[in-house]
């Protein structure tokens, strides 16, 4: 493999894994343009190096015929290890945030890239750039119809008056909503009194359609005083 070659496949790892995490970048999250920058240019270098292997171990092979039962290239074996050992590095990006788990999408994309390095890798460049449009249709084009269309028509504020007999309400309720499959995107404390204190819930209720079903469930907490569904 010409050193020009290799240039072209590193070049084009780094405009990739740039473009994906410069995205990521944007939107604040925990691993950004050059985490997913280096992530796509590691795996890259190493299909490289999985192909120079095969390359030495044929021209030994062909230089040295007795020795061809003892050498083995398996061209698979080292390009496994980067989709396994890139699962640890994504999971570093997910954590609980007020009940629910973001990270997720930060933690796939940096996959999907190191999967994409690995295609330039080995030469599979339409793969790579298909790949890599088929990426920003997902993340620039489906998550705003997500967000625009599903949870304008599924979102849901509680105001949730307690009393203060309890510390951990806010863990308890959010504990409650959880099991009707709701996730809480916001809590906000409204207001602070000697006895008793008011919350504001930002929900996504998903595909539930019953909505009384979850206001019942909150209702029933004996902490509860009241609640105002907007």
């Amino acid at each position: 493999m010409s050193i020009t070659e290799i240039f072209i496949r590193i070049f084009l790892a780094i405009l990739i894994g740039g473009f994906i995490g410069f995205e990521r970048e944007m939107n604040n999250r925990p691993a950004g343009f050059v985490t997913h920058t280096l992530v796509c240019v590691g795996a890259c270098v190493v299909s490289l190096i999985q192909i120079h292997m095969v390359q030495d171990t044929v021209k030994m092979i062909a230089e040295n015929p007795v020795m061809a039962n003892a050498l083995k290239a398996d061209i698979g074996r080292v390009v496994a290890q980067v989709v396994t050992g890139v699962g640890f590095l994504g999971a570093g990006t997910i954590f609980m945030d007020k009940g629910s788990v973001k990270g997720l999408t930060t933690a796939t994309t940096i996959w999907v890239v190191a999967c994409i390095g690995l295609a330039i890798g080995l030469g599979y460049y339409a793969t790579s750039v298909i790949a890599t449009v088929g990426v920003a249709f997902v993340i620039l084009v489906l998550r705003k119809f997500e967000h625009r269309a599903l949870n304008r028509k599924y979102k849901m504020k509680l105001t949730v008056t307690c009393d203060r007999c309890k510390d951990d309400l806010i863990s308890e309720l959010t504990a409650q909503m959880n099991s009707r499959r709701v996730q809480v995107r916001d809590i906000e404390i409204k207001s602070v009194k000697e006895d008793e204190m008011v919350y504001v819930f930002k929900l996504y209720t998903g595909f539930t359609k019953n909505k009384h079903t979850i206001v019942e469930n909150i209702a029933n907490n004996e902490h509860v005083i009241n609640i105002k569904v907007d």
